[in-house]
């Protein structure tokens, strides 16, 4: 027997529900709708997906999404299913289609969610993950212990690129150890990207001659696959140590091409992760999502943040970063590090890393930052000395009577 992939979702549907198991099995392999002489008891042994689990946890009396079959009852239910790795081969495009393809279309589902993912060694065989990861962003950046304090460059957009460098002097001058450019910051008028970059990097190269610490800067290359090769050589000719990309803009092809090229880490963007995550009864755990971006190559990826400003809740926020902290599978760690943002401060600094569990993590704050009254300086001092606190179980307000940068902080981090 070959290897399978192993999917789990949780289903809605309005038919019986192994009817309805056995009909998105069907549609995702061998079958249709309906039956061929072709799809002989051969070929589907050999081809198609197979039913592994089915749990009914309760029925309801309404769909949860319009457009499906109508019924009086709605069963919600666990389901497992699995795939010959012959189907498909170890490929990741490929397996996007099989696992959340067709199947959130069908008539039967009225609610469909993928919630965990289980893929055979040969994936990792076939994809690197991710080159850099922990040992390799704490390499480069010379901060063996304790998590990389960062920051955002904010406005988002509309600074210009002497205003941008203007920034990162302040940050950088004040020990700040990551930056990254904004989602939203590409290559527009006001900032183009290849003069971004030189007067970004001139500013960062001179620090570190100074003083010995050169800072992370991700420069965000999200762009057509020629774009972004171009975009990471200029990074790595100015002596830049990172560049980000948005998953969801450049896909599976563009990451995994942007992998095979790149000799930086690769700072991974979720946004547009609301379309895919928020509706409960459709879309993606981020556990199956992430374990695909970190094979394709993701070094850090984002996982939001605690009493963050969006809609995701602080469990979720922490189940995310333990799912980037876990092993893809056994034989291919491909570890990658988890990115808090989203209205932080070093007040959520002793939260999560108790949820955590370890520092191994950048968390970003912006006008947490920015907005200290005594400047960008103890703006990042003050995070910095949350986080001494935090990993040492001081209270903030006990590590504020040696630290007037934290101590001015806690006046307007609320």
């Amino acid at each position: 027997m070959g290897e399978r992939i192993y999917a789990s979702y949780w289903l809605e549907t309005g038919d019986d529900p192994a009817r309805a198991a056995e009909v998105i099995a069907g549609e995702q392999s061998s079958g249709t709708f309906i039956a061929l002489p072709s799809e002989t008891p051969a070929l589907k042994a050999r081809s198609g997906a197979r039913v592994e689990k089915l749990e009914v946890l309760d029925v309801v009396a309404a769909p949860s999404l319009a457009g499906g079959m109508t019924s009086n009852t709605y069963s919600r239910c666990k389901l497992e299913l699995s795939w010959p790795l012959e189907n498909i081969g170890p490929s990741l495009p490929n397996l996007m289609s099989t696992i959340a393809g067709n199947l959130f279309e069908l008539r039967q589902v009225s609610g469909l969610r993928l919630t965990d993912l289980e893929l055979p060694s040969a994936f990792g065989t076939a994809y690197p993950g991710p080159a850099f990861g922990i040992e390799g962003t704490r390499k480069l950046t010379n901060v063996q212990n304790g998590p990389l304090i960062g920051t955002i460059i904010k406005p988002s957009v509309g600074l210009s690129v002497a205003e941008t460098a203007h920034h990162v002097h302040e940050l950088v001058t004040g020990g700040i150890d990551f930056i990254k450019d904004d989602e939203l910051q590409a290559d527009g008028t006001y900032c183009p990207f290849d003069e971004r970059v030189r007067a970004v990097m001139r500013v960062v190269n001179d620090n570190a001659e100074r003083t010995g610490k050169k800072a992370m800067v991700a420069f965000n290359l999200t762009g057509d696959l020629d774009e972004m090769r171009r975009r990471h050589d200029l990074v790595l000719a100015e002596g830049g140590t990172c560049v980000m990309v948005c998953l969801n803009s450049v896909g599976l092809v563009g990451l995994r091409e942007l992998r095979r090229h790149s000799q930086l880490p690769i700072h991974a963007h979720r946004a547009g992760w609301g379309y895919l995550s928020r509706s409960p009864q459709l879309g993606w755990d981020f556990a199956p999502w992430q374990k695909i971006w970190r094979l394709a190559g993701a070094d850090h990826l984002h996982v939001n943040g605690l009493r963050n400003k969006f809609s995701e809740s602080d469990e979720s926020v922490i189940a995310a970063a333990r799912s980037v902290l876990t092993p893809v599978m056994a034989s291919a760690p491909m570890i990658a590090m988890p990115v808090f943002s989203s209205g932080q401060t070093g007040l959520q600094a002793a939260d999560t890393y108790a949820a955590l569990g370890c520092a191994d993590l950048i968390h970003t704050a912006g006008g947490g930052i920015f907005g200290h009254p005594s400047g960008v300086a103890a703006g990042v001092a003050a995070l910095r000395e949350a986080w001494v606190a935090a990993i040492a179980g001081v209270p903030l307000t006990q590590q504020a009577e040696r630290s007037p940068a934290l101590r001015e902080a806690l006046g307007f981090w609320q």
